[in-house]
């Protein structure tokens, strides 16, 4: 449990460095991006390596209705993340979708992986991106992107359905049958 408490301490700090501790942050110039970009790839590889290594208490697990919400949530936070990446109409009216993907993504984790481990990781993960929320806030006011084309709409939705895909596959590969 100790690599995936380090991998969650490193990707948290790593993500909230440039809010907490600008003029440090800004001191490093272009290569803090690198600095950055090292300590949460580092961050990933703990967790992952933590999370796989690592047993805990079991309180709950899979039943066929958590996992419908689960991939219901799941398909919404994947298209939370393209709408944030192509600047769609939700774009435009959720100041944080991205973070929002994050907090369903962790939730949808959470109502199918009852154990302390996924507590630690997922629980971790949705309280970051709370946390993450009420900094980015608390920095000033929000201006929303300029409207994008109807196509762009598309453009999401379809890249929503190609990397929901791919994720379910590569947990599939993994061991972890993601429909059941």
């Amino acid at each position: 449990m100790t690599l995936l408490a380090l991998g969650l301490i490193l990707w948290i700090a790593a993500h909230l460095f440039k809010r907490l501790a600008p003029d440090a942050r800004a001191g490093l110039g272009d290569r803090g991006r690198g600095i950055v970009t090292l300590a949460i790839l580092a961050g990933v590889v703990l967790m992952v390596i933590g999370y796989r290594s690592t047993e805990g208490t079991f309180y709950w697990g899979r039943s066929p209705a958590l996992v419908g919400i689960n991939n219901l949530l799941m398909l919404i936070s994947v298209y939370l993340f393209a709408a944030a990446g192509m600047k769609t109409a939700i774009a435009r009216r959720l100041r944080h979708p991205m973070l929002t993907g994050v907090l369903l993504w962790s939730t949808a984790h959470l109502l199918v992986n009852g154990d302390t481990p996924s507590f630690l990781l997922f629980g971790g993960l949705g309280l970051w991106a709370l946390v993450e929320m009420v900094v980015i806030n608390r920095a000033g006011p929000w201006v929303p992107p300029p409207a994008k084309p109807a196509k762009f709409e598309a453009m999401a939705v379809a890249g929503t359905l190609i990397v929901y895909g791919a994720i379910a596959g590569v947990h599939y590969a993994l061991g972890y049958p993601a429909f059941g």
